[in-house]
């Protein structure tokens, strides 16, 4: 039977996937315990949280963050040997997620790794490190696989996640009974297909005027982003409402983000709704959306499963990004970028725009935005790439084949 089950997440997507698998394996076990790091996601899905997740990222942002780092470490070693689960679930951050790996394995404990660290990217030869400590890996991009499958790694793709939240929202608009959201949970009903007259209901349901058009703008869910992002976004959005008058602004900001981020963001908001800020709501705002803005991260992936057009922005701190520059190989960072490039070698197609650094500005935003609303072939474009990988995540469900293997794994 499986009783006790350790949780790892270092961010706030990774907290988000960890909530969801963690509602799966209650849903399916209901005398589990669950403890791990997370943020409140994980702690409203029944996780006990050993520590709160921390936002660093980059060289500069996590030489700030080091003590509660190394803190938050030695309290998940000491709680690894006191609660000894049965299976520890490890969910990206490397960094801190590998050294964890290296003592639990020492422990005896059974390790899954989901959502690879990015070593198509960057560090490649994490990929051997990895190989020695894990039990098995869930990959959540679909060329993903074959890369631990060609090293020697038990290795699965199981969906995305992001695909597991977009169905949950769905379902709680679509007001589905328990029945029917087991049923999303096991896979039936899982296309994530809207009409129109769904997003209508959606935009009512925020406090937006149905018959109106909606952009979404995403700074992001850590601290550096906000403040990096929110000033050039807040200039699109005056600009926009001179050039396209009829448009309203939502932006939805990270259940995490520390409470003095979020009140400098709600000093933005528009009370006449040109901007609404939501906390906690992306996929909803997704759903509500024509276009977006968003900083590169995983909800660039949902906006292109749900037929979003968009632009991806995004700024490091100088050191960070001039680091970044000399050891990442990639053409483009944009998720549905980054699975047309790997999974489609020779697809000629357009890739979504990315603004990186100093062309992070209003009037390259403005320029890309322009061309989505006038010019009906780019987007369509645009949206034909976006229905190309969407095929790879409909007949999957994450949560649950994660939770599958958590149980597989703790029976053998």
């Amino acid at each position: 039977m499986l009783k006790r089950v350790m949780i790892i997440s270092g961010e706030s997507s990774g907290e988000l996937y960890g909530s969801l698998l963690a509602k799966t394996l209650k849903m399916r076990n209901p005398s589990i315990e669950i403890t791990g790091v997370g943020g409140e996601k994980m702690e409203s899905a029944g996780v006990r949280l050993i520590s709160k997740i921390s936002s660093a990222f980059g060289a500069t942002e996590a030489i700030k963050k080091y003590n509660e780092i190394r803190n938050t470490f030695k309290s998940v070693i000491s709680v690894l040997m006191s609660f000894k689960p049965q299976v520890l679930v490890l969910i990206d951050y490397p960094d801190f997620n590998i050294r964890v790996a290296k003592e639990a394995k020492k422990l005896g404990i059974k390790i899954l790794y989901y959502v690879s660290p990015q070593i198509w990217a960057w560090r490649k030869g994490r990929i051997k490190v990895i190989g020695r400590l894990v039990d098995m890996m869930a990959v959540i991009l679909p060329f993903e696989e074959e890369i631990y499958r060609q090293a020697g790694i038990s290795s699965e793709f199981v969906g995305h996640p992001a695909v597991d939240e977009i169905r949950e929202v769905i379902s709680e608009v679509r007001g589905q009974k328990t029945e029917d959201r087991r049923q999303e949970l096991e896979g039936k009903n899982s296309d994530i297909e809207i009409s129109l007259e769904f997003k209508l209901k959606v935009r009512e349901e925020l406090g937006l005027i149905a018959d109106r058009p909606v952009m979404t703008l995403m700074p992001g869910s850590r601290t550096h982003e906000i403040k990096k992002l929110l000033p050039v976004m807040h200039d699109v959005i005056m600009e926009m409402k001179g050039k396209y008058p009829d448009y309203q602004f939502v932006m939805p900001i990270a259940p995490n983000l520390p409470e003095e981020e979020v009140k400098k963001i709600r000093g933005w908001e528009d009370k006449k709704y040109q901007l609404l800020v939501l906390k906690g709501q992306s996929v909803k705002t997704l759903l509500a959306s024509d276009l977006a803005v968003i900083a590169s991260g995983t909800s660039t992936l949902q906006a292109a499963l749900l037929g979003i057009p968009m632009t991806v922005v995004y700024r490091l701190s100088p050191l960070t990004y001039c680091i970044g520059k000399l050891i990442v190989k990639v053409k483009h960072i944009a998720l549905v970028n980054v699975i047309l490039d790997n999974s489609f070698k020779n697809d000629a197609g357009i890739r979504v725009k990315e603004l990186l650094q100093k062309d992070v500005c209003k009037e390259n935003i403005m320029n890309e935005i322009c061309r989505i609303i006038n010019d009906m072939e780019y987007r369509n474009n645009m949206l034909s790439q976006f229905k190309k990988v969407r095929e790879f995540f409909l007949d999957k469900n994450a949560s649950l084949r994660v939770a599958e293997m958590v149980e597989e794994m703790a029976y053998n």
